[in-house]
């Protein structure tokens, strides 16, 4: 992170900042739909961001549609097979990688129709949904946001990632998931989203981030 040049901005200023850099965007598949990764931790709040974002394409007249890996998640039994604090499997295993493919970008590719798959399981009733595909018009935009996007080859068209440092890591993470922590240290050091994502934004004080200017 030392070496990216931040400089300070306002929430409101970023969402529209990189709502009208997704106006230019190019689909690098060719298709109609440009494809945004919106990365951090739970505690870094990539949804927030992700609503800022859709809200400002929305008063320019471009239609985007917010998908958060939340909706994704593999069934408890699966998640929770070596135990209900497993960093490795928190790491590799909690999200249906496969579905997202499937029911996400499957859609989005130049030939498809389209209909998005807005979430698949219900973490709290660990029950199948049931939500019906919801279409994005030509030119619309996915936001897909949640933690350790970088670590699939997901086809996104520009990555954005909501750095916390690992001091506000941990104070902004509930004490109930400090387990988890080590998860984005390996991330971090693995993956190195600060150095790969095309826009970063640090957000240790959430009330002043400061980001890359992409």
């Amino acid at each position: 992170m030392d070496r990216v040049r931040l400089e300070p901005i306002t929430w409101e200023r970023l969402g529209d900042a990189l709502a009208e850099r997704l106006l230019d965007l190019k689909p690098s598949d060719g298709g109609p739909w440009p494809k945004v990764a919106l990365d951090g931790a739970p505690a870094a709040r990539p949804g927030d961001l992700a609503a800022r974002v859709h809200e400002a394409l929305r008063v320019r007249g471009r239609s985007s549609l917010p998908v958060a890996t939340d909706g994704f998640l593999r069934p408890a039994s699966l998640r929770y097979e070596y135990g209900h604090e497993d960093v490795e499997a928190y790491y590799t295993g909690w999200f249906d990688t496969g579905a997202l493919w499937r029911e996400v970008f499957g859609p989005l590719e130049p030939d498809g129709t389209g209909r998005v798959l807005p979430d698949l399981w219900d973490p709290v009733t660990d029950r199948a949904t049931r939500s019906a595909p919801v279409p994005l018009a030509p030119g619309g935009v996915l936001l897909l946001h949640g933690p350790l996007l970088l670590n699939h080859w997901f086809p996104f068209d520009l990555t954005v990632h909501v750095s916390l440092s690992p001091g506000a890591l941990r104070r902004r993470t509930p004490e109930s998931d400090h387990w988890t922590l080590p998860a984005f240290a390996r991330y971090d050091s693995e993956t190195a989203p600060t150095e790969h994502a095309d826009v970063v934004i640090r957000a240790d004080d959430p009330r002043h981030p400061a980001w890359n200017g992409g």
